[in-house]
């Protein structure tokens, strides 16, 4: 048996089975679903499963936290499944069904950054090590560019890249939108460099240029100013956007046989001019007034009250996925004001969540199981990503959660309050410091101080008090449980050896330890708390795990399934909880002696158990002791 196929197993019947799956994929930690019905979901028993670390719903896919070994998993899963799996494409395709309109356009908008993401947390490294180097003094007032020649050639050729990261954006954003709406991504990258090219006048230059210096394109009854749009988010996306649906429109309605020459040609230059002359003004005016507001209601008077509700929301507003919007906003804050008073505060609400799960880790350092998440979803989230300790720990318990957005509300007022500004995106969580403007280094380590001590200290005050009283509650479940017998006897009739079997199947105990009753009533019930695991379609076996983990197979009759069914009116199904004493089937047993098959019932142990009969001859339905467990 393969690593997985249990848990892999339990996962398909607990989605709703093969028929509830639309799609299925994985990414680098979780497995991805596209439910047709999410309330055949059962989350309480999926997250039960050894595997599964976590579950959330998110862009229209129900999602299950699995970790590093996600590729084994899923593999298993869809052979168990008799499905194939689908892309992450056609899986996001059909989870759009599942979305609302806001939903798709954050989706849409986070597709478009995604692929940004790695160079501007490279370009806002990059500015940091550059503004160490070149605006901090180290020696006699003096930087270290100014003290050694050394570094000011570091210093400017750093440059370099920081400048084709945020002054050449619009490249980037204009192909990743070509590249998502799958057009021509060539198309994409030209129409970008028409936005940064350096025939125009510099976008961040417009403000110091006089109007009349400004150059123009003169077309005798009109002319248009030739401004570059460096740095400017959204009119590239507006633009990207102009030239995805010319295309698409040109190919629809041109021939195949001028499409290679019609469709690229009249697309772009289309584009380009719409570009400069619409939507790139259109653009700019929408991206500075958005800037303005956000900048103007963080340096306001109540700008530590829209701070705070920012650091209390920014988790929730993750786990909907609609944080991606910030991505543009902290851009074009860059753009505007030379930094982000934004992104600092996002940096805190990850250290913040992580510091609620190194309290959980704490409280539940006997807790083998919980460690194997609490341990990595900790780690991951203190270096930025917070999916793990959002969805695996601290939405699962709630409190940690609450706990987490309290201290990031704190520490984001503080940051703002301070006026605490980043040179631009830059890594999450404890890294985040490196993306600081050195002036304001002192306040962010105080607030990050604050980020880790008061959700720690919360989480931990809290979840002692809860966390016992959970267990104290299992503690009296566990007690009034042990009140039951382990074990009762499922059936009435005759209690007979395993050897004395016909069936050297369940004679030879190959499958198992156990012992067989002749069956003399019809109703058979199970002889433990406990899950259905498997139900034969035909009736006339079923297989249970007790809670206590023993795995019980009870066969009704020898040779039964060769009646199809017929004789046997079944109680429960794969998947039902049941309780000990409860009806699985009702027997014809008329039925079945008329069709000359014995009516010796094996009970077998197939979970590994030794077992030695304490009964002889008639038991009931009920009885206790019949077995002793060795």
């Amino acid at each position: 048996m393969a690593k997985f196929t249990k848990d892999a197993s339990d996962l398909l019947t607990y989605v709703g089975g093969r028929e509830n799956i639309s799609a299925v994929t994985h990414c680098m930690t979780r497995m991805r679903f596209v439910l047709i019905d999410e309330k055949k979901a059962d989350i309480a028993k999926i997250e039960a499963i050894p595997s599964a670390k976590g579950t959330f719903t998110q862009s229209g896919q129900f999602q299950i936290i699995i970790g590093n070994e996600v590729s084994d998993f899923y593999n298993e899963f869809v052979s168990i499944a008799g499905m194939e799996g689908g892309s992450k494409e056609a899986v996001k395709d059909a989870a759009k069904s599942n979305q609302t309109l806001p939903q798709r356009v954050m989706g849409a908008l986070g597709e478009i950054f995604a692929p940004l993401i790695p160079a501007l947390i490279c370009g806002g490294l990059i500015l940091g090590f550059r503004n160490i180097i070149g605006e901090i003094a180290f020696i006699d007032g003096k930087t270290l560019a100014q003290s050694f020649p050394f570094w000011q050639g570091v210093y400017d050729f750093l440059w370099l890249i920081g400048e084709a990261v945020f002054h050449l954006l619009p490249v980037g954003i204009v192909w990743s939108i070509t590249k998502k709406m799958q057009t021509t991504q060539i198309l994409g990258i030209i129409l970008g460099l028409t936005l940064v090219s350096p025939q125009l006048l510099n976008g961040f230059a417009v403000a110091s240029t006089a109007s009349s210096d400004i150059p123009v394109w003169n077309f005798g009854f009109a002319s248009v100013q030739m401004i570059g749009y460096q740095g400017q988010v959204i009119a590239a996306m507006m633009a990207g956007f102009v030239l995805v649906y010319l295309e698409k429109f040109f190919h629809k309605h041109c021939p195949a046989v001028i499409r290679m020459i019609v469709v690229p040609f009249c697309s772009l230059v289309l584009a380009v001019i719409i570009a400069h002359t619409i939507v790139g003004p259109i653009g700019w005016m929408l991206g500075d007034a958005i800037a303005n507001v956000v900048y103007s209601g963080l340096t306001s008077n109540l700008g530590w009250l829209f701070a705070g509700v920012f650091g209390l929301l920014y988790a929730p507003i993750v786990m909907t996925g609609l944080h991606h919007m910030t991505n543009a906003i902290d851009t074009q804050l860059v753009t505007l004001y030379g930094g982000t008073i934004l992104w600092p505060m996002i940096a805190l609400s990850n250290i913040a969540q992580g510091s609620s799960v190194l309290a959980m880790s704490f409280l539940q350092r006997k807790d083998e199981t919980a460690q194997q998440v609490n341990i990595p979803a900790c780690i991951s989230c203190y270096l930025g990503v917070t999916e793990p300790a959002l969805f695996g720990v601290n939405m699962k318990y709630g409190f940690p959660l609450v706990c987490g957005m309290i201290g990031s509300a704190i520490a984001a007022m503080v940051s703002v309050g301070f006026g605490v500004k980043a040179f631009s995106i830059g890594v999450g969580g404890l890294p985040g410091i490196i993306s600081i403007q050195p002036k304001f280094y002192l306040i962010f380590l105080l607030a990050m101080a604050i980020a880790i001590v008061v959700p720690f200290l919360l989480t931990y005050i809290v979840g002692k008090k809860k966390l016992i009283t959970s267990n104290q509650k299992n503690e009296d479940t566990d007690t009034a449980s042990s009140l039951k017998p382990s074990f009762i006897s499922p059936m009435s009739g005759t209690i007979l050896p395993l050897e004395e079997v016909q069936d050297q199947a369940f004679a030879s105990k190959a499958m198992g330890d156990g012992f067989a009753i002749e069956l003399s009533d019809s109703n058979v019930c199970s002889p433990v708390d406990g899950e259905v695991m498997v139900s034969f379609p035909t009736g006339h076996a079923y297989g249970i795990k007790s809670s206590d983990g023993k795995e019980i197979l009870i066969h009704i009759g020898m040779d039964t399934v060769e009646l199809e069914g017929k004789g046997f009116t079944p109680h429960v199904k794969a998947g039902d909880v049941i309780k000990q004493g409860d009806c699985l089937v009702e027997v014809d047993i008329a039925y079945i002696k008329k069709q000359g098959k014995p009516l010796v019932s094996p009970i077998i142990f197939t979970s590994g158990e030794s077992i030695q009969l304490k009964k002889k001859g008639n038991v009931k339905q009920g009885d206790i002791g019949l077995i002793s467990f060795q």
